[in-house]
């Protein structure tokens, strides 16, 4: 009689630790997707830019989910993607962030420099 509620319980614990990890690993591509698009400098672009670009390689759901932000200084491009994975009970909601950081990249020609 007992045994029946806490497997339920049990159940549902694994799915939603599942629907976590998946949100991580979709956090973790944005991120990366997002720091691929904006670190170069020979392609500027508004800020928009590379936020749709990285929303338009994964699912569309997942990105309604998860906003991020791109700095980008002269020698690095961060990228910061948080956001909530999606709550199977509903009483709590687990925090999802990832960070993707690397160098700005400078593809200009040589030959064009002052």
């Amino acid at each position: 009689m007992l045994a029946t509620p806490l497997l339920l319980v049990l159940i549902m614990g694994v799915v939603q630790f599942a629907l976590w990890q998946h949100a991580e690993h979709v956090a973790d591509a944005v991120a990366q997707q997002g720091l691929a698009v904006g670190a170069s400098k020979a392609r500027p672009q508004p800020p928009a830019k590379p936020k749709a670009r990285a929303s338009s390689t994964s699912s569309a759901p997942a990105c309604s989910w998860l906003p991020h932000h791109r700095h980008r200084t002269a020698t690095t491009t961060t990228v910061v993607v948080t956001g909530h994975a999606i709550s199977v009970f509903g009483l709590f909601s687990l925090p999802v962030k990832a960070v993707a950081s690397g160098p700005t990249e400078d593809y200009s020609d040589p030959a064009q420099a002052p």
